[in-house]
């Protein structure tokens, strides 16, 4: 059985309007990095604002931590977090094949979205960088098509896709130890090998895909993600490294 990881609090609860908006409201207090889980969300969102509706027996979690160095590195994070998600879900199911990772922060199972993550921030002069990070996961139900935007990838649940029935909590357990195994190779080795271990896993890779942002759109040959995160996208006109956009293919 896999232990809780020293150093990390776990808080659960069984209402509450948002796992983000609460760790918001208790990182003022909190003298070390703590997760946070809810059974039950009113007001879940996602990416960009977008309303997320959140079933009963999915997973919603957040985790607020105060990671040293600059914003830029601490966004780096949606890199461990979706590497620990990932082996999660290969701990719950033992099929590794069926899971794989879509640039930035999308947990995908079988080509469907089973996953998402939300990386926000505070800086303050002197006080550092307050990181939460929000992590969504279909366990029993999925969106249904249609409420999602077109284009999009597919919503999938864990349920419908392997059977399996996994307790929010014991998904819980298994993301927090994994993100503990990659944070302490963060910190002690950079990014580098959180790089390569996240570009294994990747959707896509090689393959033409289209970056949209609120002003651009972007399609090339996914080549790589740079030693700032960043994706790099092999186009007509050279290589482009793109720092945020949505991925669709």
């Amino acid at each position: 059985m896999t232990d809780w990881p020293q150093g990390y609090g776990r808080r659960v609860l069984e209402r509450v309007d948002s796992t983000l908006d609460e760790a918001a409201r208790l990182a003022p207090d909190l003298s070390g990095p703590e997760w946070i889980l809810a059974h039950h969300q009113t007001a879940a969102r996602g990416r960009r604002g977008r309303a997320w509706r959140f079933p009963k027996g999915n997973f919603a979690a957040t985790l607020v931590m105060h990671p040293k160095g600059s914003p830029a590195q601490a966004a780096l994070r949606s890199f461990t977090i979706s590497l620990a998600l990932y082996d999660a879900c290969v701990a719950l199911t033992g099929r590794p094949e069926v899971f794989a990772l879509k640039w930035p922060n999308d947990v995908l199972l079988n080509g469907g979205k089973l996953a998402g993550i939300l990386l926000e921030s505070m800086s303050q002069p002197g006080a550092g960088v307050t990181l939460f990070i929000g992590v969504g996961v279909n366990l029993v139900e999925a969106p249904d098509p249609g409420e999602v935007e077109e284009g999009a990838v597919r919503p999938v649940s864990l349920l419908s896709e392997t059977g399996a029935r996994v307790e929010p909590e014991m998904l819980l357990t298994l993301l927090a130890s994994a993100f503990d195994r990659y944070e302490s190779q963060f910190r002690a080795y950079g990014f580098a090998p959180i790089r390569t271990a996240w570009l294994s896993r990747a959707a896509r890779l090689g393959e033409v895909v289209t970056a949209r942002t609120g002003a651009s759109e972007t399609t090339g040959t996914f080549e790589t993600v740079d030693e700032t995160g960043a994706l790099v996208l092999k186009t007509a006109k050279g290589r482009v490294s793109i720092p945020a956009a949505d991925v669709y293919f």
